[in-house]
């Protein structure tokens, strides 16, 4: 990933609204939710739904797919976990066991963020 691309994700997130919208879809991964489902869940006027879906469409954040007469929504959780490395990758670089530090004082698990360690190594 590179500037421009976290840049657009970024801008695609910078709605409340939007921000919303994509936990819920990540927290209904891999299925998704179709749009009227989004809607309920979040009281969200479909109109004002469907606008906010487009952007963070666009972004790649979402994908979306025909089913029928419904549209499917999806996070792209790829680009997601992306995303979360691009904002990683250079963490603690000068000091990588500080980084691993505050890794497991935050419950992530080993493996899901570069290794800070390995970088610096090049």
């Amino acid at each position: 990933m590179d500037t421009k691309q976290a840049t657009t994700t970024f801008e695609a997130l910078s709605s409340d609204v939007r921000l919303d919208i994509f936990r819920l879809l990540v927290k209904h991964a891999p299925d998704g939710l179709v749009a009227g489902e989004i809607a309920k869940a979040l009281d969200i006027p479909s109109t004002n739904l469907s606008f906010h879906l487009k952007g963070i469409t666009h972004s790649g954040l979402v994908n979306m797919e025909k089913e029928g007469r419904y549209l499917r929504y999806r996070a792209n959780i790829p680009l997601m976990l992306e995303l979360i490395g691009y904002l990683t990758e250079e963490c603690c670089s000068a000091d990588p066991e500080k980084c691993m530090s505050y890794r497991a004082d935050c419950g992530i698990p080993a493996g899901f963020l570069p290794d800070p360690a390995a970088k610096k190594k090049k």
